[in-house]
This record gives C-alpha cells, sequence and structure tokens, in this order.
C-alpha cells in the first residue's frame, strides 16, 4: 500500500492506493479509470478541474462498473472492456475540517478501473467535458495536475495484460 496527504480544498486528506482491494460498498463514493486506445491514455479537460481521467459519483441503483461505463461515456464518449485495478481510500481522520454531516463518510474510497476503448464516438459536449485529448502514457504528468497516487494507478493499469 502506497500513502500520501493531499490538499483538497483547503482540506489535510490521507490517501492510500490499495491495489485489487474490494471495499464494501455502502462506502465508495465514487469510481474513475484509465481509458486506453491504441496505446495512448485519454484525458478529459473537465470545467473547473482541467484535465483528469474520466470518473465520477456514483448514482443510486447503479453499481460501480456501470459507473465507470456511464462516466467514460458522458465525460469521453468512449465505450469499451474493463479491467478493476483497485481502491484508493480516502481517509479524513486527520482533516480537522471534516464535515461528520456531509455527503462523504469519514473514510471512503475511489474505486479505479482500466478501460480497453472498443468504441470511439464524435466528442458532442453535452456533458461536463469541454475536450478530450489522446496522451502517451508517459506525457501525462505534464498536463494533468493530480495527486501522484493517480500515476502509481496508472503504472499499475500499464501491466495490466490485455487479452
Amino acid at each position: 500500500m502506497n500513502s500520501k496527504y493531499v490538499n483538497w480544498y483547503g482540506q489535510n486528506i490521507k490517501l492510500t492506493w490499495m491495489k485489487n482491494y474490494e471495499p464494501p460498498i455502502n462506502l465508495v463514493t465514487s469510481v474513475h479509470g484509465w481509458c486506453f486506445l491504441e496505446g495512448k491514455v485519454l484525458l478529459v479537460l473537465i470545467k473547473n478541474r482541467g484535465f483528469n481521467m474520466p470518473g465520477g459519483h456514483v448514482e443510486h441503483g447503479e453499481t460501480p462498473k456501470q459507473t465507470f461505463c456511464r462516466e467514460a461515456f458522458e465525460e469521453g464518449y468512449v465505450k469499451g472492456t474493463i479491467h478493476y485495478l483497485g481502491a484508493l481510500e480516502v481517509n479524513h481522520h486527520d482533516n480537522p475540517l471534516f464535515d461528520p454531516n456531509g455527503k462523504y463518510p469519514s473514510v471512503g474510497y475511489q474505486l479505479f478501473y482500466r478501460m480497453d476503448i472498443t468504441e470511439c464516438l464524435p466528442f458532442l459536449r453535452q456533458h461536463e467535458s469541454i475536450t478530450r485529448i489522446w496522451v502517451e502514457p508517459d506525457q501525462v504528468p505534464y498536463i494533468m495536475e493530480d495527486h501522484e497516487l493517480a500515476l502509481q494507478i496508472l503504472s499499475d493499469a500499464l501491466k495490466v495484460v490485455v487479452q
């Protein structure tokens, strides 16, 4: 396991990458994933967030897999086969600003997937993404501003053997 403290909107949060770990479903707050096409990675430009991988919150009645497929389509206009990578634990125990009555648990999880794109559709900008780009995996740190664990998850996604 690899941990890192990050500052999210002024709050001190401990993140821990847990490869292949499947947390209790009631503690999953969002799903995200790295999408690949011809050796390149999909990044989407999300309003007010910059470039990132597709992902978002689980809606009522959805499984995490359904959520990731929906988010990849809504944000990147792609479809494909997915492989579960693991969970990022989001721990607020050292966060003095944590609101116990807020919408997130004190310890929650973001699930991560790898998608091998089988269908790339026209980009229509009907949702929150502004554009999509395809980049070499080694260029991601120069484009996407995120915590270093995101790059660890990308590294793990690159190690998945596609069948």
